[in-house]
């Protein structure tokens, strides 16, 4: 009974929005609005004001983030690209080049002021230093839906611990580390060396042919850059920690994976290559291009979740720890108390 009121609900949610933007663009293809300024201006606001309205109305009170209101006018303001003559544009022009961008910023700056008032709140009553990635996909959780979370809460972690994050990590005697004595970073620093050289050479090639698509390509591969050094900073400030009872396993923002110390079966000390089937990883993305010199065996599945929440099973996974035998040797006493 009450999944059909949900279908039922979410069949109204969604269903009126998207019949008023088919409604609408029956209208844009009828004679009606050749030559019709008001008409013009209706349609445009009823795309990106009335429609996105109703939307808000609908999922007042239901779980359903109120942001999503968002990508509701986005669609609006690509119906209206799409459909109306470009003639008939200039009320969404103004839109697209004026109002977009200051709602793009305000949301940006809520999600900011939110992660820094939720660390703040962490911070006071566990009296301990909160993680960043933590908390902003907490606070993503609350204001996006579901499938946005971690693709949005990824892209700001990359300009946060690439440019904001400045500060070295002093680690706990429960928290390790794993980029010092790996070659994580150098492999990182190559690709980024790499994607700056090929960029230019690119640029040079591909703007013989098109000056538009060279800049297009060289605005990519800086992105794709600054992404890079965002993941590679990210290694020095999310170290693995181990609890009484649950091991945090992370590698940057690229990786991660929450544990029981319970069911783990055995942390063997070894840099012998992993056997390849679908329950064997490697905590870095890396896999075997960077080496690791612990195996952990745990007794059931569990998942590591990836770049833009891509998961992965796992029953054994091999990682590479800066102190290695003080690692084991605190899972081992961890397994002890239990």
């Amino acid at each position: 009974m009450n999944r059909t009121f949900q279908i039922n609900r979410n069949l109204i949610t969604f269903g009126i929005p998207f019949g008023l933007f088919v409604i609408l663009i029956f209208l844009i293809k009828s004679p009606f609005l050749n030559g019709n300024n008001s008409l013009d201006i209706a349609i445009t606001s009823d795309l990106l004001l009335t429609i996105p309205l109703v939307y808000l109305l609908l999922i007042r009170r239901s779980p359903i983030p109120k942001t999503t209101v968002i990508p509701v006018m986005v669609i609006g303001l690509l119906v209206g690209s799409y459909f109306l003559p470009q003639q008939n544009q200039t009320y969404l022009e103004l839109f697209k080049n004026w109002a977009f961008p200051v709602i793009e910023l305000s949301i940006l700056s809520f999600v900011i002021i939110k992660v820094r008032k939720a660390i703040k709140t962490y911070g006071r009553l566990k009296g301990k230093s909160p993680d960043f990635y933590v908390i902003l996909k907490d606070v993503c959780s609350e204001i996006l839906p579901k499938k946005l979370v971690l693709p949005f809460a990824t892209e700001v972690a990359v300009f946060y611990y690439g440019f904001i994050q400045w500060k070295a990590k002093q680690t706990k005697s429960n928290e390790f580390t794993y980029h010092k004595k790996s070659e994580a970073l150098s492999l990182l620093g190559g690709i980024i060396m790499i994607i700056i050289i090929e960029t230019i050479a690119f640029h040079f090639l591909v703007a013989k042919w098109n000056v538009i698509a060279a800049w297009v390509l060289t605005g990519l591969s800086i992105y794709t850059a600054i992404q890079f050094f965002g993941f590679a900073k990210a290694l020095t400030q999310r170290p693995i920690i181990i609890t009484d009872k649950e091991l945090f396993l992370r590698y940057g923002i690229m990786n991660e994976s929450r544990i029981c110390i319970s069911d783990v079966e055995s942390v063997i000390l070894s840099k012998k290559e992993l056997q390849k089937n679908k329950l064997t990883k490697t905590l870095s993305p890396l896999g075997e291009i960077e080496s690791h010199n612990v195996i952990i065996t745990l007794k059931r599945k569990y998942t590591l979740t990836g770049l833009y929440g891509i998961k992965k099973n796992y029953k054994k996974i091999g990682l590479h720890i800066d102190e290695p035998f003080e690692f084991k040797e605190k899972i081992d006493n961890a397994l002890y108390r239990i």
